[in-house]
């Protein structure tokens, strides 16, 4: 079977044109993963951040607890998105 011809949309080198129709249980839980893993990193940053003295460190450690915030609410998105079209 070609590369093209692969369900899901997927090329040989592993990339995905198009998301699945359907999220397997193992998918389910990564993402459940993934977002616990941000949501934790960031109360965890924004907890050292409030307690911080210097001002350089508190200032990388808000950026990161931003990060993770912003990759909380992306993945949040995604899957938001996917629900409207199922």
């Amino acid at each position: 079977m070609s590369p093209q011809g692969q369900t899901g949309g997927q090329t040989g080198q592993g990339i995905m044109n198009q998301p699945p129709s359907m999220v397997s249980t193992k998918d389910l839980l990564y993402l459940t993963d993934m977002l616990s893993w941000n949501l934790n990193a960031a109360k965890k940053a924004h907890f050292f951040a409030e307690h911080c003295t210097i001002p350089e460190i508190k200032t990388t450690i808000e950026n990161a607890c931003k990060m993770h915030e912003r990759h909380y609410n992306r993945i949040l998105a995604h899957l938001n998105n996917q629900q409207t079209y199922m």
